[in-house]
């Protein structure tokens, strides 16, 4: 390992959590493998290593879990995140069926009615907290309703969400205080989200009905709730805070928005680029396996930086510039490959929702307070009290 660059950089600290940046850029410098010895992993921190790892998945494997902590990988192997086709190809294939833009375009009409009413409740009050206010207004009153989970779950899923992904990282004071949360949860899925108890229209439902037909193993139904509890709360919250805090920072990006919808998509994709609300996960090798001229032995845990691939200087010209006209669609923070964001269309219908409907009232925002998130597995905003112009 001698010719491998060495960093013993702590990546889970509350100021690394809080702005990563520079580390990632000292870690893109070093090349594009860099061995983490705290945790024995490998880093690719560059934009190409991590898009070939993602499209790589027989190389790449996610089958022995995709976070840090060894303990954490054994308990969740064999849930979709955490597995390989054909296993993963089954499991998606029933999880993704409600979020396909086909059926997206059915849920359309209600999303855009909520987004309607709580953007004008928020700007007529003229200054308001983004992340509780507006930000968790979809996915707590339309998604939750999707997902169809008695009235405790729904009343829970922020909290147990933000904890299972306090398990993404080490094994360190975060990840033991999230512990009887991500408990409480899993009783939850095992006793309450059960046929008889939810909505039999709902997606949880579908899960089941699905495992009645044979297309999964019946076992797999709770863990699977996971896959509609976490991704679709608080990265599409963190997503929505974060391109707000994004426009009123950059007011000259926010005007050529207002001028030009069709930058909506674009403005999407470079908030999330710049502002990643999933900074990693890990892969397994399944062989010996060389990485930009550097060679790795089978077994070796490597990190995926998506965060700083999408900050990657060789790929992005002005990279921490926030530039909605780059139309950087090639973007990592959704993943790509077999892996890719089962919930993307949806996180897209309803920033692309709450932003058509804010450029028509808001001529500028102007941020009076704001609080990072400091989580294992996720970056964002916690906070963001906003005052906004109104449109004339």
């Amino acid at each position: 390992m001698s010719h491998i660059p060495v960093s013993n950089v702590d990546l889970y600290t509350a100021s690394a959590r809080t702005d990563p940046y520079d580390i990632y850029a000292e870690l893109r410098a070093l090349g594009p493998v860099v061995h983490l010895s705290r945790y024995d992993m490998y880093a690719l921190p560059r934009y190409d290593e991590v898009r070939t790892a993602l499209m790589d998945w027989r190389t790449f494997s996610s089958a022995r879990g995709v976070f840090v902590d060894p303990d954490v990988n054994a308990q969740l192997e064999g849930i979709t995140l955490c597995s390989d086709p054909p296993e993963h190809t089954a499991m998606r294939s029933v999880l993704g069926r409600p979020l396909r833009p086909d059926r997206m375009r059915e849920v359309t009409p209600r999303i855009e009615a909520e987004a309607d009413r709580v953007v004008e409740r928020v700007v007529g009050q003229g200054r308001f907290e983004v992340v509780t206010e507006l930000a968790e207004y979809l996915p707590m009153t339309v998604v939750s309703d999707l997902v169809g989970l008695p009235g405790r779950g729904r009343e829970k899923m922020l909290e147990w969400a933000a904890s299972i992904w306090n398990t993404q990282g080490p094994a360190d004071d975060r990840a033991a205080a999230a512990g009887p949360a991500v408990e409480e949860f899993m009783a939850f899925a095992m006793n309450d989200a059960v046929p008889g108890k939810i909505d039999p229209d709902g997606w949880a439902a579908q899960l089941y009905e699905a495992a009645d037909r044979g297309e999964i193993p019946r076992d797999k139904c709770p863990v699977m709730m996971l896959d509609y509890v976490t991704p679709s709360l608080d990265t599409t919250i963190l997503a929505i805070a974060g391109a707000v805090a994004l426009f009123a920072q950059n007011p000259d990006q926010w005007e050529l928005l207002r001028e030009d919808r069709s930058l909506i998509p674009h403005a999407i994709n470079e908030s999330l680029r710049l502002e990643t609300p999933v900074p990693q996960f890990s892969r397994v090798l399944t062989d010996d396996h060389e990485i930009g001229g550097v060679p790795l032995t089978a077994g070796s845990r490597v990190a995926l930086l998506y965060a700083s691939a999408n900050r990657d200087e060789r790929h992005y010209q002005h990279p921490t510039r926030f530039d909605i006209t780059r139309r950087p669609s090639d973007h990592l923070a959704f993943g790509r490959g077999e892996h890719v964001c089962v919930g993307m269309h949806l996180a897209r219908l309803e920033m692309s929702a709450l932003l058509e409907r804010l450029a028509d009232r808001v001529a500028r925002f102007d941020i009076v307070d704001h609080r990072p998130m400091i989580n294992n597995g996720l970056r964002g905003l916690d906070r963001l009290e906003v005052t906004v112009t109104p449109a004339s």
